[in-house]
Formats: structure tokens, C-alpha cells, sequence
């Protein structure tokens, strides 16, 4: 017999020679009796013995296996023990860090399993796809084969007619065959989808059908629109196009638009900035490990208020010594928590602001929000972003937003095309209505002054408009008007093949064309609804109780949370978008909450990139003019391109193409035409500009990178 117990890696064994050598040695020391072993010796066999002899043997056998089983756990709970008393700041031996590998295998190996049943059903729905492209295509090839079939007839050719015969059968049978297999693809995607997990954000993707009302995206592959792109398509996008700008009352957009900062506030942003540059919180917290991370969260939470309270002391000694004179962190409360709303609403107006300090704050706020951090601080640091709706609210001030003079006051005054004279009469307007507004709306709680930072804001918010929705607008109208939908230009075509070009969709001229349009007017929609996005994304990830999981997401440790508001509000976005185009192209799956987009921050740090990628690329295209204006540049372009339009037409026809191509993911699974598979490729069109032949153009015309600058700009 031998008794072996496993604890914390190590292996402790006691054989049958070490139990023998102590007590079972005495007990048979008793018995048999030396007559019984002298018969037994005499007739050359062992003793009889009675089992009633045996029976105290067999007694103290199981005392022994008893007093060593109770022996190996104590070990085994002395070493636990020991462990686990440990200080966290000492050393850790072998068979802690064993345990610690141990529990970070296991966790990793969870993440497997959940991001390979994900990956299933991305499979299982992207081949449902897959499956109702080729049937659409079996269609358009059998109605050429029949427009060919009809040709016939009249020639008299029966030897050409009977084999047109022949293969307009043999396509029927392989259409019929595409169209039941695309059906059996989509009800068992759909059956798949509603036997996962409901935390997992994408196992049943939800997409928004024309009528405005949630589907699932088998629902959506039945639709028989997508079967043959009408005649009249390009007409409904045109309109879409012209139509899909929701004119917003200022009441709604005023929930959404944080109020611009005075002086003594940027001064606060100022310390904020600094603290954080200086902090590494994400790289001491956001690590695996066995031992719970509340300490550590805390710890580096009070350093980060510890260094604010220090800046404030060496800009203002005064009002430092009143802040951490005689006081504890949680007498500063109200300070923590105003200077992280500044540093919040400071970069929902500015995105290219704090690119790498924001998410620090935004990652440190996340944890104070957990239960037994809150408990240890003894008080919050979040706060509601300050918004124009709110202040309004607060000083009995609404019905301002309904003035007709809003609009005056806050237009965004464009410059183009205009005369000086009429520029300065637009600025002359835009001031006295502004001056109207604060003399009609002042009392007693509502100064003029809060009157104007409310203006300012929304001011601030249609200059965002104009730096990040115009340059969608403009590169919309550019497909409008250098490509035709239905007749492609030689040369020109924007039909993508798989395998070819690194694409990895199918599409001809026609449907690519409503593929990239539809997918821009999306971006457009985004682009125009980013505040409120924005502002639902940080509900999202403050909000109390919430948990995240940190998962190796292939791009890092990354903490995977779910969104369920940005989730709404975007598939809100893409069923406005569906219902005025009436016609969907590609999938219409939105990734977040999974390895893809992580979180909600994620997916606003996703989408504030386009216009990083289509204004550099609309201003070479609009500088393609001026730059002829010199003569030899004149000669370059028409020697290489042909002229002034078909050098932009060069430039626009590869980006309608490869920019939206599906490329740009290492795997199957990320890749393809899902609403972030579009962004996706158009990242690794950006990735590769340097080697297109006309990237001299976008040299000479100043382009510099795609990326906006300094990250602490």
C-alpha cells in the first residue's frame, strides 16, 4: 500500500516499508505465538492463524493510514497557510509562484474556451453569409445566362441552344442548391445563438431590420432584398444621403454637450494632466495575479490624490496648506472628485486631447467603483459630467434652448467661398444674437455669464461637427460624383475579388458601391451622435457594481466589459441608417464586449479615428487642383495620371476599394464585412499608403500621417 496526497504541487508518499517499520512491527512482535511458529516451521508451511488474530492487525493498519492522511493535511494545510500569510511585499517561494502560474493557466484557459464558443458562432453566422453571397451570385449569373438563352432563340443555333439549355439548368440546380443551404446556415446560426450564454455580448448578434426592429441576423439574411440590387438604387441612396441628418432639437443635444471650461478649471486640468503622466497605474494594477488587487488599487488611488494635493500645494502654497492641512483624503472629496469630471468633459470636447492620460483616469475611476475599494477610500470619485442640458436645468433656464435665435448663435460660421464683407457680417449676427439671448433669458439665478458658457458650448459641439462629420460629407459626395453605380468607368471599377489585392470579399462595381456608401453614412451617423455615445459609453464603464474581466485579448491584457447602453444606442444608429437606405449590404454585427472592441472605451477611441483617416485623404484630393497650378507638377500629373480628375479618381478608386475590402485581421474571424471589419480595413489601407504609386501626390500635397500628432497634445 502506498498513500500519496498532492498539495500545492508537491508530492508526499509513505510506502508499506515505512508503515512496517513502526507500528505493525510491535503488533507482530504479539502474535503468532512462537509454538505456532515452530509447528508452522516443522511442517515446512506459514501459520495457521485465525482471522480473529488478523483482525487487531488490520485495526492498526487503518490507524496508521488515519495518522497519515491526518498528518499530509496538516502539511498540506500549514503550507496553504503559510502561504497565504505571506506579505504580499516578501518574497514568494517556489511553490507560490506554482500556484500562481497554476491560476493564471486556468484563468487564461477560461478566456479560451469563451473566445473559441465566440468564435464559433462569428464562424457559423459569417458562413450563413457567405452562403447567401453565392446564391446571389448564382442568381445574377443564371439571369445572364437566360438574357443569353433569349439571344439565342432567334439565331437558330439549336446545337447552342440545347447546351445554353444545359447550363441554365445546371445553374438553376446550383442556385436552388445555395439558396437551401444559406437557409439551413441561418436557422442554425440563429438556433446556435440562443443556446449561448446571454454575458456573452455577441453570441447572438443583434442587427437593426429596416422597419426599425430588432433581428437576428439570420432574420436579416432572409430578407429578399439583398437577393438583386433594385434599378433604383442609386437613386434611395442619393436621397438616404441627403436625408440621413436627423436635425436634433437643442433640448436633446444639449443633454449630451459638457460645458466648456473657465480658467479656474484649466488650471485644475492642468494638475490632473500632470498627475496622471507621472502615474503608473495601469501598468501596476491591470497584471495577473493570484493575490486580490484591492490593496493595490487603493494604494495607487491615494498616490495619485497624494501627488494632485502636492502640484496644488507648488501652484498655490494658500490654498494647498487649506487642502492637506489637518485633513484626510476623504475631507478632499469634493475636490477629487470635481478635478476628474474637468479632465472628463475636457476630453469628450477635445478627443485629440489626453490620448494617453485618459484612459488611466478612465481605468482608476472604473476600479473606485468597486464595492470593497469604496469601502477602504471611504468616499467617491465620480461624479455626473457637467453638461449645457444641466445647468439650464438647474437655473430654470430651458426654454432658452427652444429660442429661435439658438441656431444664429451657434452656427458654425464657414468661411468658403465667401467674400470678407459677408464673413463679418455672419460673425456681426451670430454676436448680437448671442447678446440677445443672455439679456432675454438673465434672472436672478441664470447669469448672463452661464447664459454665454452655455452658447460657447454648443458652439464647441458644432465645430466637432464641422472637424469630424464633414470630412464623411465630403468624401461622400466624391463617390457621388467621380463614380457612376451602375455603369463603371473603365479603369475605375471599385469591384474587389477575394485573394486579390489582399481583399477578402466578392463584391462587383454596383454593390460595392452601396457597400462603401452605406458604410460611410454610417460612419457619418456615429460621427454626428459621438456626444451622446460618448457620454453612454462612460455610464457604462462607471457605473457601479459593474464587473470587467482582464483577459489576454491577443492585443495585450485587456478588460473585457460589457456596454449594454453604447450597445443600444448604437444599434439605434444602424437601424436608422437601414431604414433609410431600405437595402443592406455585408453583415450587420457589432462588436463590444469581446476581444475585438474590449469595452465601451474601446469603441469610442475606435470611431474619434475617422476623421483621422478620411480628412488627410479628402484635403490631398481637394489639393490635387492647386497643386497643378505649378507647371511642372502640372506635367507629373498628367504624365502619370492622365489629368487632374483621373489623378483623383486613381486615389479615390483604390481607397473605395481596398478601404473597404474586409482585409486588415490576422484571422477569418475579425475580418469580413461586420460594421467594425469596415474600419478595420480602412486602418490597413492607411498602413500601406506608402507603397501606392501615388503617394508622391500625397507628399506634395503636405500629407505627414494618418495618426493627428503628439498623444499628449
Amino acid at each position: 500500500m502506498e498513500v500519496t496526497r498532492d498539495v500545492d504541487d508537491r508530492a508526499f508518499s509513505v510506502s508499506d516499508a515505512e508503515i512496517d517499520r513502526r507500528p505493525l512491527k510491535a503488533v507482530r512482535t504479539e502474535v503468532p505465538t512462537e509454538g505456532q511458529l515452530a509447528t508452522a516451521r516443522d511442517a515446512g508451511k506459514p501459520p495457521d492463524i485465525h482471522p480473529a488474530v488478523l483482525h487487531p492487525h488490520l485495526d492498526e493498519a487503518v490507524r496508521i493510514d488515519t495518522r497519515v492522511s491526518d498528518l499530509i493535511a496538516n502539511m498540506a494545510a500549514g503550507e496553504l497557510s503559510r502561504l497565504l500569510d505571506q506579505d504580499g511585499d516578501g518574497g514568494v517561494d517556489e511553490a507560490a509562484e506554482r500556484v500562481e502560474q497554476a491560476e493564471i493557466a486556468r484563468a487564461q484557459a477560461e478566456s479560451d474556451a469563451a473566445e473559441g464558443n465566440r468564435r464559433l458562432q462569428v464562424a457559423r453566422q459569417q458562413f450563413a453569409e457567405y452562403a447567401e453571397s453565392k446564391a446571389t451570385e448564382a442568381a445574377g449569373l443564371g439571369a445572364m445566362i437566360r438574357d443569353l438563352l433569349n439571344a439565342c432563340e432567334g439565331v437558330g443555333a439549336e446545337a447552342l441552344t440545347k447546351k445554353v439549355c444545359e447550363i441554365k439548368e445546371t445553374m438553376d440546380a446550383a442556385e436552388a442548391e445555395a439558396r437551401a443551404m444559406a437557409s439551413d446556415a441561418s436557422k442554425d446560426a440563429a438556433k446556435k445563438a440562443k443556446l449561448t450564454n446571454a454575458s456573452d455580448v455577441d453570441a447572438a448578434p443583434m442587427e437593426t431590420s429596416a422597419n426599425g426592429a430588432l433581428a437576428t441576423a439570420a432574420d436579416a439574411d432572409e430578407d429578399e432584398d439583398d437577393v438583386a440590387m433594385r434599378d433604383d438604387t442609386a437613386g434611395a441612396l442619393d436621397a438616404a444621403a441627403a436625408d440621413l441628418d436627423p436635425s436634433m432639437n437643442f433640448v436633446e443635444r444639449a443633454k449630451y454637450i459638457p460645458l466648456r471650461l473657465d480658467m479656474e478649471e484649466r488650471k485644475l486640468l492642468r494638475l490632473l494632466e500632470a498627475a496622471l503622466h507621472v502615474s503608473e497605474y495601469t501598468d501596476k494594477v491591470d497584471v495577473l495575479t493570484f493575490r486580490s488587487k484591492t490593496q493595490r488599487i487603493t494604494k495607487q488611488l491615494k498616490e495619485i490624490c497624494a501627488i494632485m494635493c502636492g502640484l496644488v500645494v507648488a501652484t498655490d502654497y494658500r490654498a494647498g496648506q487649506q487642502l492637506i492641512k489637518d485633513k484626510e483624503f476623504v475631507d478632499n472629496a469634493r475636490f477629487f472628485q470635481r478635478i476628474f469630471e474637468i479632465g472628463r468633459r475636457h476630453k469628450v470636447m477635445n478627443p485629440e486631447k489626453m490620448r494617453s492620460e485618459y484612459g488611466k483616469m478612465i481605468y482608476l475611476l472604473q476600479d473606485s467603483q468597486m464595492a470593497d475599494v469604496q469601502e477602504l477610500l471611504n468616499f467617491k470619485l465620480v461624479e455626473p459630467m457637467r453638461t449645457a442640458y444641466e445647468l439650464l436645468a438647474e437655473k430654470n433656464g430651458l426654454a432658452m434652448l427652444k429660442d429661435g435665435l439658438m441656431h444664429q448663435a451657434t452656427a458654425e460660421i464657414m468661411h468658403e467661398g465667401k467674400p470678407r464683407i459677408q464673413v463679418q457680417r455672419e460673425i456681426k449676427a451670430k454676436e448680437k444674437a448671442r447678446e440677445h439671448l443672455s439679456r432675454r433669458y438673465a434672472h436672478s439665478d441664470l447669469s448672463s455669464e452661464e447664459i454665454l458658457s452655455v452658447l460657447y458650448s454648443v458652439s464647441d459641439n458644432n465645430a466637432y461637427l464641422r472637424f469630424n462629420r464633414d470630412p464623411v460629407d465630403r468624401m461622400i459626395g466624391y463617390l457621388k460624383q467621380y463614380f457612376d453605380p451602375k455603369n463603371p468607368e473603365p479603369g475605375f471599377s471599385l469591384g474587389i475579388t477575394m485573394g486579390m489585392g489582399g481583399a477578402r470579399l466578392s463584391h462587383n462595381h454596383e454593390r460595392q458601391y452601396t457597400y462603401v456608401m452605406q458604410s460611410m453614412m454610417l460612419w457619418r451617423e456615429v460621427s454626428n451622435d459621438m456626444f451622446k455615445l460618448w457620454y453612454l459609453a462612460e455610464n457604462d464603464l462607471l457605473r457601479e457594481g459593474a464587473h470587467y474581466q482582464l483577459t489576454n485579448t491577443g492585443q495585450g491584457l485587456n478588460r473585457v466589459q460589457s456596454a449594454p447602453q453604447t450597445n443600444k444606442a448604437i444599434h439605434q444608429v444602424l437601424g436608422r441608417c437601414q431604414s433609410k437606405l431600405g437595402h443592406w449590404v455585408g453583415s450587420s454585427v457589432v462588436h463590444l464586449g469581446d476581444h475585438n472592441v474590449p469595452n465601451a472605451l474601446m469603441f469610442i477611441d475606435k470611431y474619434t479615428q475617422v476623421p483621422r483617416i478620411l480628412n488627410p485623404t479628402a484635403l490631398v484630393v481637394a489639393r490635387v487642383e492647386e497643386l497643378c497650378e505649378d507647371d511642372g507638377l502640372r506635367q507629373y500629373v498628367e504624365s502619370t495620371f492622365g489629368g487632374i480628375d483621373e489623378c483623383r479618381k486613381t486615389i479615390l478608386a483604390d481607397f473605395f476599394r481596398h478601404a473597404f475590402d474586409g482585409s486588415g485581421a490576422d484571422n477569418f474571424f475579425d475580418a469580413g464585412s461586420c460594421i467594425d471589419g469596415r474600419l478595420t480595413s480602412a486602418w490597413n489601407w492607411c498602413s500601406k499608403i506608402e507603397k501606392k504609386s501615388y503617394y508622391p501626390v500625397f507628399s506634395l500635397a503636405g500629407f505627414t500621417g494618418f495618426d493627428g500628432g503628439d498623444f499628449r497634445s
